[in-house]
């Protein structure tokens, strides 16, 4: 039943995440010569790449053929073989990946509305730590309700309300970034970004920051995973991948707008020292209340964004075991509970006990790593070039019977090659920043 609008709700939840309060940072290790370009090279891939992939809904014709539920049905009906048990390890993990990132996330932010008061009472220097792991448990909380929705195609309100908060995080976080910006007496960054040598980095660091900026990039317009689960929920006429491929458009030219603005007015109003959260480093201190405000408006959002990621993969399990024990009482008796106003819910033990039990195997891999852009910037990396990038020209190639070696064969070719290049460099870049973290932690220590 879903129009492009709701379309269009689902890749802005999707897209528009916590990766936007990271890209200030990534201008600061890029800078100003290369910084948005990049941005804008990955808003052009993503955006082509996703209207290739939204042909291949429907096989063999992207119109009048056979419906691919999922991406990993896609990939299995157009180039089967040991690519769809490859494409569900990377889609899966992925998407188990982003959950955790978004967990991580979500309690930053609350934790930074805490702090936000306490600096407000006790000045800018007061004693003012708290723990991330009590709001995680509490994000999780949420999150095992929630997780209880029967199915993808009803939690379309939830991703109108999370859309909407990361319209208003995003717009705060651009609004302060320029009034930051338009106040003098401060650096405004420079061409190649944070400096090599003498109070700056060294040469190697450099370059691993210049890597996990990528991932970081990649990470915010990384929504290729779901795009053939949101084209699902489409109804025809007229075709969905006409209808796809106008709210991808919406989708890539809103989030590629918002995404220039935040990252560079964050990165003008502080320069090469811009925090690698823009709106929980405390760049930004006061208003107060509007920095409460905004991190209230990206848990929100995380909270709807968490769900249309875990959907498909809450979606895959379940049809699995059901397909495997038809009979199974534990997997397909439903237990139906009268809701006021709501009507009647159903549910399954196996989706009470399994969905339950993935909410609270995330929160606690959150814990073990809550580590912002390092974590982003290794799912970013790992998620591109397979999802965003190989399946789908690979797709398309083999759909549209494309000659090989023919113009247009050897110019996706040679863009899946550029980005495999850029997806390897930011792997190794967030995996070493990962790992630098890793030794001054402890886990479970405030």
């Amino acid at each position: 039943s879903g129009t492009v609008w709701t379309a269009s709700a689902h890749v802005i939840t999707a897209v528009i995440g916590s990766g936007v309060l990271s890209l200030a940072w990534s201008m600061a290790q890029l800078g100003w010569a290369v910084g948005p370009p990049v941005l804008l090279a990955f808003a052009f891939v993503t955006y082509y790449t996703s209207i290739l992939l939204a042909d291949c809904y429907r096989s063999p014709d992207p119109v009048t053929g056979k419906r691919n539920h999922t991406y990993q049905d896609a990939v299995a009906v157009t180039l089967g073989g040991a690519k769809v048990w490859i494409c569900g390890i990377v889609q899966y993990t992925n998407l188990v990946g982003t959950a955790i990132g978004y967990t991580i996330t979500a309690s930053i932010s609350m934790v930074a509305i805490s702090r936000s008061d306490c600096f407000h009472r006790q000045g800018h220097d007061g004693p003012c730590f708290a723990s991330d792991y009590p709001y995680m448990v509490v994000f999780g909380a949420v999150q095992i309700l929630l997780s209880q929705i029967p199915d993808f195609d009803r939690i379309w309100w939830l991703s109108i309300a999370a859309a909407i908060m990361s319209f208003a995080y995003s717009f705060i976080g651009l609004g302060l970034g320029m009034a930051r910006t338009f106040e003098p007496g401060h650096s405004y960054g420079t061409a190649t970004g944070v400096r090599i040598g003498m109070g700056g980095l060294s040469q190697t660091r450099k370059i691993w920051q210049v890597f996990q900026s990528l991932g970081n990039v990649a990470f915010a317009y990384s929504f290729s995973m779901i795009l053939i689960e949101i084209q699902d929920t489409l109804k025809s006429p007229p075709a969905e991948n006409k209808t796809m491929k106008k709210a991808t458009l919406v989708g890539v030219v809103t989030t590629t707008a918002f995404y220039m603005s935040v990252g560079c007015f964050g990165y003008a109003a502080f320069g090469n020292n811009a925090p690698g959260n823009l709106l929980t480093g405390f760049g930004f201190y006061e208003p107060f209340w509007l920095i409460d405000f905004a991190n209230a408006c990206i848990v929100i959002h995380l909270v709807g964004a968490y769900q249309v990621y875990c959907q498909p993969v809450f979606a895959y399990v379940e049809g699995h075991a059901r397909s495997r024990w038809p009979k199974n009482k534990f997997v397909s008796h439903y237990f139906r509970i009268p809701i006021p106003l709501l009507g009647c819910y159903k549910f399954t033990l196996l989706t009470l006990v399994w969905r339950s039990a993935f909410v609270v195997v995330t929160t606690i891999v959150s814990m073990l790593l809550p580590f912002f852009n390092d974590v982003l910037g290794l799912l970013g990396a790992i998620s591109f070039w397979p999802l965003t990038v190989y399946f789908p020209i690979e797709m398309y190639i083999k759909q549209r019977s494309i000659v090989r070696w023919s113009p247009k064969w050897i110019g996706l070719k040679a863009l899946d090659l550029g980005c495999l290049l850029v997806s390897m460099a930011a792997t190794l870049g967030s995996m070493e920043g990962i790992a630098l973290s890793l030794k001054e932690y402890s886990p479970f220590k405030s």
